[in-house]
């Protein structure tokens, strides 16, 4: 882990001391989002199973606005190849160079006022908690190596067929998963146990991710959960409960949550006007649109519009 933790640490990733030399960059600045950065660098000496994570908590008492947590993860011993249409070929074709080992470095940076929404008026119960709301009066880094579920996540941030809008509704909610997974870093992980029973059962647990990829293909036509419940083949009672303890958050939250930020993405990165947005989520009116963006965001629409 020592070679990843040196690159997430490093300021400058191209040094050639490092050996790092960058294939492919996607990166998203929204005001009141998540800013986040995919970098995929090739690396000279193949590197393989040397993955590690960073969290990063800045506090400041004295300048709130400045708080913010950071997630970095290093991948390594990952494929990258320019010929996309022989990407499949089983030997390399004349004047191919064939796959590139990479090293695959991601940044998620949360804002103090982005976390704000998670933690306002919950009660904190614990160090988690302390973080998420800068409660917690120390500024920390923590580094851990990469659980299965976090580097699926991460394999699914490069690796997807979404396009457009649908690919910002997917990376959104696919780093907010990864959030939630990376917290646990800060208490002593423990082996994953379920209270409702049922979620032992693998099939209901694929019922579950399965309901929230409906939920995300449904952003802009509301769905609800018993129509969601009959699409995954599942009790009502059993979806509400299984969601809220795999994803820590209901339904309506998530889906509120998505909604918003996708929103965010319309208005300030493609330039839609409110009345096209409100149409695009499914609002009966611009004024429920406006309300709901305000509460999630304490922005009117308009102010995120360039």
């Amino acid at each position: 882990m020592e070679q990843a933790l040196e690159i997430l640490q490093s300021n400058d990733v191209t040094n050639p001391t490092l050996g790092m030399h960058l294939l492919y960059q996607k990166e998203q600045h929204i005001p009141m989002s998540i800013s986040y950065k995919i970098n995929r660098y090739y690396a000279q000496d193949e590197w393989t199973n040397d993955n590690a994570g960073m969290l990063t908590y800045h506090y400041s008492d004295s300048n709130p606005k400045e708080n913010y947590l950071e997630l970095k993860f290093c991948v390594t011993g990952n494929k990258y190849c320019y010929e996309k249409s022989c990407s499949f070929c089983k030997s390399q074709p004349t004047n191919c160079n064939g796959t590139q080992a990479t090293a695959d470095v991601f940044t998620f940076h949360f804002s103090a006022s982005f976390l704000d929404q998670f933690t306002h008026n919950v009660k904190i119960s614990d160090k988690k908690d302390e973080v998420l709301a800068f409660k917690y009066p120390e500024s920390f880094t923590k580094t851990f190596p990469l659980c299965l579920k976090r580097k699926n996540l991460l394999d699914a941030l490069l690796n997807h067929s979404y396009t457009g809008a649908m690919e910002n509704i997917f990376i959104n909610a696919k780093i907010h998963e990864l959030l939630l997974y990376s917290l646990d870093c800060i208490v002593e992980e423990k082996e994953e146990t379920f209270t409702c029973k049922f979620l032992e059962d693998e099939r209901s647990r694929d019922g579950i991710y399965r309901a929230r990829e409906i939920l995300l293909e449904h952003i802009g036509e509301p769905i609800t959960i018993k129509e969601l419940s009959r699409k995954v083949a599942m009790n009502e009672c059993y979806v509400k409960k299984g969601f809220k303890e795999i994803f820590g958050t209901t339904i309506f939250d998530f889906y509120q949550q998505q909604r918003m930020e996708h929103a965010k993405y319309l208005l300030y990165e493609k330039g839609l006007s409110v009345t096209d947005v409100s149409i695009t989520l499914g609002y009966s009116s611009i004024s429920h649109f406006s309300a709901a963006f305000k509460k999630h965001t304490g922005l009117k629409p308009c102010e995120l519009l360039k």
